[in-house]
């Protein structure tokens, strides 16, 4: 793994990990926006760019910034409700998106 990732690595796995519980909370529950479309969208995203990081791929910059506007959707999105998971969710979400964005530079 390439050291430079680490912390973006970490804040992927803590999205993707909250992401999936907001996501097994609400299935089966109604929803007025994209929760839980968004998580489920959110853990591949961070999967991805967990991926792309650790083989330190030329597309590390450009799958950073699709990966970090995909946590900031989805933490738009859960923010809206008020389960403590979605709040969780919303906050990996924020943190993971931040930390993708200083790999886009």
């Amino acid at each position: 793994m390439v050291r430079s990732y680490e912390n973006c690595i970490e804040a992927c796995q803590a999205c993707l990990i909250e992401c999936q519980k907001c996501l097994s909370e609400m299935m089966g529950k109604a929803s007025d926006n994209d929760c839980p479309t968004c998580c489920m969208l959110c853990i591949e995203a961070c999967m991805v760019c967990i991926k792309f990081m650790i083989s330190d791929s030329v597309f590390v910059k450009k799958y950073s910034r699709l990966c970090a506007e995909v946590c900031e959707w989805c933490a738009e999105q859960c923010a809206q409700h008020e389960h403590e998971h979605c709040q969780k969710c919303a906050e990996a979400c924020v943190k993971c998106a931040q930390e993708c964005r200083v790999h886009m530079v």
